[in-house]
């Protein structure tokens, strides 16, 4: 019954004002960003982030989480008419996407992609909020050695999402927790790396960082592109709207396996959409009975991965609510839109602040509709997104990163940051070294650093506390196992080849 009333307060506070109008808000202003090519969730919601300072917590992240929405959703525009995706996870919509546009097809394609995604949105909302109750249980079982161990096991992630070199990742890394560690000190009155300069005191903003490594490095790289940011002419808006939502309504199965695939996936830490997004799209393929069709514009196709993109939001909520691990670079931009409104990922947010996570849940389900609705009134001019000049949208960007990033503390020390770690993340782009890593370090190093040193107070310095209870062990096992895995799993996989051959 708690529960209940819980749910009942958290519907009347979305659909209340202001809450409904940031909801619309929100998912437009992700919608431009998602469909505007190199631009994204990470960087849209940086962006916007500092802009809620004047919000109350509730409001703010519900305007986020709209932003959010919009923006998986909104990528797809451009992946469908120009075969650039919006963003990573709009990828694999671009197989079946573009080849439909191109046969004059595109509002068929864009109908698709929104009723898909407003249908994953609904399914991946419900399905969270109805196993909520026991994630609430779940929770309140960590305490202070668990947080110190479920960062750790965070941090060794870094190994599975590692894409190119494993250095240059684990390097990258190495550079968030070393830039978390300036500032003075979380259980000491000790300065560390401050250099005698009063803007250090606090560290480094954990805003402007993601601010600087997105927003700025982003329209650097924009500008060695120059022209329309599409990179590509017009292309002819055809197709039935009406044609499209049949197409979706009459694919029941692949809608709601998707929306699985895409829940189960995005709530595991470091893959996101643009891992759950090909996996849907495979496995549509797989049980497809006409497989022949895709690559040539088969609508299944995009219901598929639109469903599972939108769904892998709320997976990847579970991680950086519960345990404050991002699920994706975008869920790491939100971890830090919590901590600059008081609200740190765990516990609270199951205790004294469950209304929040309820709200949050809430939300997805009613972006879902506005998606809806939004995204069959905008299928006719939704093109004219990806014909901006670069001319144009860079200097936007910067400005709007520079006055964002000086209204966090209204200071000019966090605008340097903005534009220092803007630099910086352009060469680490250029050079291959994971973002997704920094953030992983730059998150959970303090978490980490943190929660060990009040472990070892309780324990008086013994580390026996890290494996006095069965979770303990278990996570210290986890995390042991995704650190020696991708370097023993192979060996065991020959020998046991070896010897069934024999």
């Amino acid at each position: 019954m708690a529960d209940l009333n819980v749910l009942i307060h958290a519907i009347e506070t979305v659909l209340s004002w202001p809450g409904i109008a940031l909801i619309a808000l929100g998912v437009v202003i992700g919608i431009i960003g998602g469909g505007l090519p190199g631009v994204g969730g990470a960087l849209t919601l940086a962006i916007a982030t500092p802009f809620t300072l004047q919000m109350g917590a509730v409001n703010a992240i519900i305007f986020l989480i709209g932003i959010y929405n919009g923006v998986m959703y909104g990528g797809s525009i451009s992946a469908i008419l120009f075969n650039v995706p919006g963003s990573a996870s709009a990828a694999a919509t671009t197989l079946e996407g573009y080849p439909m546009a191109r046969e004059g097809r595109a509002v068929d394609a864009l109908t698709i992609s929104a009723v898909s995604s407003s249908i994953g949105d609904f399914l991946g909302g419900v399905a969270v909020l109805a196993i909520l109750p026991v994630l609430v249980s779940v929770v309140l079982m960590f305490g202070t050695p668990e947080y110190f161990l479920v960062a750790v096991l965070g941090l060794s992630l870094i190994i599975i999402v590692s894409e190119g070199s494993f250095l240059k990742d684990v390097m990258a890394g190495g550079f968030g927790v070393m830039l978390a560690t300036v500032g003075v000190a979380p259980m000491l009155p000790v300065q560390r790396y401050t250099f005698g300069q009063l803007g250090l005191y606090n560290g480094i903003s954990f805003v402007a960082a993601l601010i600087g490594i997105f927003a700025v490095s982003e329209m650097l790289r924009l500008s060695k592109q120059g022209g329309a940011i599409s990179r590509g002419g017009a292309v002819d808006i055809g197709g039935s709207v009406r044609s499209g939502i049949r197409t979706v309504l009459a694919k029941p199965i692949t809608l709601v396996k998707s929306s699985v695939i895409g829940l189960l996936i995005g709530a595991v830490p470091g893959s996101g959409g643009s891992v759950s997004t090909f996996i849907a799209y495979g496995e549509a393929k797989r049980a497809s009975k006409n497989p022949e069709k895709f690559g040539d514009g088969a609508e299944e196709g995009i219901v598929a991965t639109e469903s599972s993109n939108n769904a892998t939001v709320s997976g990847s909520l579970i991680p950086t609510l519960t345990f404050g691990i991002p699920g994706s670079t975008t869920t790491a931009v939100l971890i830090g839109a919590l901590m600059l409104h008081g609200i740190r990922p765990g516990p609270a947010l199951f205790g004294a602040q469950i209304n929040l996570t309820y709200s949050i849940f809430v939300t997805l389900i009613v972006c879902s509709f506005v998606i809806l609705a939004l995204g069959l009134l905008v299928v006719r001019w939704a093109g004219y997104l990806t014909t901006v000049n670069t001319s144009i949208i860079i200097p936007i960007i910067i400005v709007l990163s520079v006055l964002g990033a000086f209204s966090l503390n209204s200071n000019y020390f966090d605008v340097f940051v903005v534009l220092t770690l803007g630099i910086i993340g352009y060469f680490m782009e250029s050079y291959d070294y994971s973002l997704v890593a920094f953030l992983l370090g730059l998150i959970l190093g303090p978490i980490a650093e943190e929660n060990l040193s009040r472990s070892l107070s309780l324990s008086n310095g013994s580390f026996d506390i890290f494996f006095a209870t069965p979770l303990r062990l278990f996570l210290v096992v986890a995390t042991v196992v995704i650190i020696v895995g991708p370097y023993i799993g192979p060996a065991l996989k020959k020998q046991f080849n070896s010897i069934t051959e024999a």
